[in-house]
Parts: C-alpha cells; sequence; structure tokens
C-alpha cells in the first residue's frame, strides 16, 4: 500500500466530488471551524539548554530515588533466593537477619522519599522556578508589544 500522491494524470470520477465530507448524506455538514489569527513564530519559552538541563535533573532524581528503593529490594529478593543460610542466621535474640531485612524496607523507602524531596528541593525546583520566571517575563514583554 503507497500513502504517495495520486499520478497527475489520475483525476476522479466527477460524481464523487459531489458526495459531501461527513459520513451520511442527510446529514448536515460540519460547521466549519473558525481559523486562529496568524501569529507570528517566536521561540519557544526558556531556553532550550535551561530546559534540557531541568529534564536532566529530574531525571537524575527519580533515578536515585528509584534505585535506592527498588536496589534495596532487589538485593532482599537475591539473598533470599540465593542465600538463604544468611536469611536464617540469628542477628540478636534469635531474630532472623531475613526478618530484620524485611523490616527495614520501610525505612529505606522512607530514605528513598526523603532523598527524592532533598534533591527535588536542591536541584529541580531552583532550576523549574527560574525557567516560570523568565517564561513569565517574557510573556510580559511578548503583551507590552
Amino acid at each position: 500500500m503507497s500513502y504517495d500522491p495520486p499520478h497527475p494524470s489520475y483525476s476522479p470520477h466527477p460524481s464523487y466530488s459531489s458526495y459531501p465530507s461527513h459520513s451520511y448524506p442527510w446529514q448536515p455538514a460540519p460547521p466549519e471551524e473558525p481559523r486562529p489569527p496568524h501569529r507570528p513564530s517566536r521561540e519557544p519559552l526558556g531556553r532550550h539548554s535551561d530546559l534540557r538541563v531541568l529534564r536532566g535533573a529530574y531525571r537524575w532524581q527519580r533515578r536515585t530515588a528509584t534505585l535506592t528503593a527498588l536496589g534495596y529490594f532487589t538485593l532482599f529478593l537475591i539473598l533470599s533466593a540465593c542465600a538463604p543460610g544468611v536469611m536464617t542466621s540469628t542477628v540478636a535474640d534469635g531474630i532472623p537477619a531475613g526478618l530484620l531485612l524485611a523490616l527495614l524496607q520501610l525505612p529505606v523507602t522512607w530514605l528513598a522519599i526523603a532523598l527524592y524531596e532533598h534533591t527535588a528541593r536542591r536541584h529541580v525546583d531552583p532550576l523549574a522556578d527560574r525557567i516560570r520566571k523568565e517564561a513569565e517575563l517574557d510573556a510580559r514583554r511578548g503583551a507590552t508589544r
């Protein structure tokens, strides 16, 4: 199947052009949507490098938090599957190491959340605020022109 335009010598049957563009001939034609007024093209808000840095900071933030939580959980699963002797050994007062590691999953998840918030406040939010302020300034400048 080709999506190329028809051959220049091809002309459809004249009766085909008389059919309306809507589904059923007895329905009224849909109203034409008004076209928006033409606006001159302008540069997108924010600089590309600023947005690239923001995306990179946000990506690093997500990876850090995700790898912290999932990395610990994966370590727990690998130890459970491959080293059952370690998991069944007692740590203190007859508590198995596996139970202790399982109970540590919740604090590690909280640590991942705290890490996510910390990196957001330290890296992502300042960049986003700066880009937002620049965009608002550009919008004000564009409105006064």
